[in-house]
């Protein structure tokens, strides 16, 4: 029994010791474990941490450039503003000058307006006292002839008033002509100066060309005997060859650019083949005649590829090398359109249009003044009609056709070339005018002798100062030539203005040509 009871106690003495020692390794296990839990939570605190901080200075950073940036933008802006502002006040100064401008020439029409008025009230006074002189007349017949004041009226009013009046009334109509264009002059001037920024020299179309020649023996020999080879040449091609004393150069002189152009390629050619002599230099001026097409095609092309562009009609290329020998207000005609062509492009290029039409529309926008007699109306609709006909554009067709305003402008293109047109035409001073007029006269000259009957040909020479009429000896005598002449002078002083005097020439010409077989 007590065997019993020391076995139990041992058991649970055993059981107590086994109990302890399993704790005590549970505890340190557990000990252990809460130190591995904690460095856990502080490992994964300070890897928290540091991502943590990494971020702060990650957003920092981003701050601080995002900063940078907002600043250099703030700057540029600020800087484009005060660009603007500088600009508006340039432009406010620019448009209150413009507007004293404006001012200072109201009141010079104003003037011109009462200067009017002041002469036709003289004139006014005037036909006043030629009544009084009538009434006088009048009485002073009734008394010589025993007439009535009725029939002594009637005689003066047939010979005097009639003349009189006609006078008066022209010299009214001519003093309110002048205040008009004087008027539409300045106000197109002021507008010009107002709206256009871009200032370009004034340019001037000459009327001769310079022919070099090897040596001076050459000149004896296009005089010819008794002038016969530089009558022939001047006849055919109708322009003046003027040899002087320039040293191994020969000049041609006519208002014709085209004219003067195929008289230079002519002389240039006889030179280089040597032989000249009237039935040569006929050979060779019809050759250059034959060429001439080609000529005006190849300087279209160089145009056309000088500004980038391509894909024109033939007939096309050949109006654009016409425009080189043609003048619009004193700037050669190609030129003009070249350089409008390339300030269409600029504009366009900014706007972000097409600058391949805008160019081209620009280049075309004149091209109806090379035209020939057979159209009719202004040049911009005949310009429209002929690039139409050759396959151009719709949008570049209405820029021609609206760029002086006939049609209404469909396409910011059109507005660019009537903005573009008007830069290149505002030429300071009035010289281009005076040049279209004098331009004018003597196409004017040409066309009324070309209006008789068996005129064949007429060229105005000198500047204008001499009119040479060629006609044909089988259907005009020599006394018909003497009244051509004196009729062609006598419109020439009814329908033209001119200073001096002009000379007119008329020449009857017989050929006898037989042929040696």
């Amino acid at each position: 029994m007590m065997g019993i009871i020391f076995g139990i106690v041992g058991i649970l003495v055993g059981f107590g010791f086994g109990f302890a020692y399993f704790k005590g390794i549970y505890k340190k296990k557990l000990e252990e474990a809460l130190g591995t839990a904690e460095g856990i939570i502080e490992k994964a605190q300070k890897e928290a941490e540091e991502i943590k901080r990494e971020a702060e200075n990650q957003a920092k950073e981003y701050w601080m450039k995002e900063r940078k940036k907002f600043e250099k933008e703030a700057f540029e802006a600020k800087k484009e503003l005060e660009k603007t502002s500088k600009r508006l006040i340039e432009k406010e100064q620019a448009i209150d000058k413009k507007a004293e401008q404006l001012t200072r020439r109201e009141i010079a029409l104003k003037q011109l307006e009462s200067d009017l008025k002041e002469r036709e009230k003289a004139i006014q006074a005037k036909e006043e006292r030629l009544d009084k002189l009538n009434e006088e007349a009048a009485r002073k017949l009734e008394e010589i002839a025993r007439l009535t004041r009725e029939e002594a009226k009637q005689e003066l009013l047939k010979s005097l008033e009639q003349q009189v009046r006609y006078e008066a009334a022209q010299l009214m109509y001519k003093i309110r002509e002048e205040a008009k264009e004087k008027a539409e002059k300045e106000a197109k001037e002021l507008v010009l100066q107002a709206i256009q920024r871009v200032a370009t020299v004034v340019t001037q179309e000459s009327t001769t060309s310079i022919v070099p020649i090897p040596s001076d023996d050459l000149k004896g020999r296009i005089i010819g005997r008794e002038g016969r080879n530089i009558k022939t040449f001047e006849s055919i091609t109708g322009v003046e060859v003027i040899i002087d004393d320039t040293p191994e150069a020969v000049i041609l002189s006519s208002f014709d650019p085209i004219r003067r152009e195929k008289a230079r390629l002519t002389l240039e050619k006889l030179i280089q083949d040597g032989r000249i002599h009237p039935a040569r230099i006929e050979e060779i001026y019809a050759q250059v005649e034959s060429e001439f097409e080609e000529h005006l095609k190849k300087i279209g092309e160089d145009a056309t590829l000088e500004l980038g562009l391509s894909g024109f009609h033939p007939e096309l290329l050949k109006q654009i090398g016409k425009m080189k020998f043609r003048t619009s207000y004193g700037q050669n005609l190609l030129q003009h359109s070249m350089e409008v062509a390339y300030i269409a492009g600029i504009m366009a290029s900014e706007l972000g249009l097409s600058v391949q039409y805008a160019r081209r529309a620009g280049l075309l926008h004149d091209i109806g003044k090379t035209a020939d007699e057979s159209f009719e109306g202004p040049h911009a609709l005949i310009g429209a009609q002929i690039a139409k006909r050759l396959g151009e554009n719709d949008l570049v067709v209405n820029a021609i056709a609206s760029h002086h305003g006939e049609e209404s402008p469909k396409s910011p293109i059109a507005i660019i070339v009537q903005a573009a047109d008007a830069i290149s035409g505002s030429r300071p001073g009035a010289r281009r005018e005076s040049i279209e007029a004098y331009l004018k006269r003597i196409e004017k000259l040409e066309q009324i002798a070309l209006s008789f009957p068996g005129v064949e040909k007429a060229y105005a020479l000198q500047a204008g100062r001499e009119i040479r009429i060629i006609v044909e000896a089988q259907k005009v005598s020599d006394t018909e030539a003497f009244d051509i002449a004196r009729q062609v002078a006598q419109r020439i002083e009814g329908e033209v203005e001119f200073p001096g005097q002009i000379k007119v020439v008329v020449i009857r010409e017989t050929r006898a040509v037989e042929y040696a077989r």
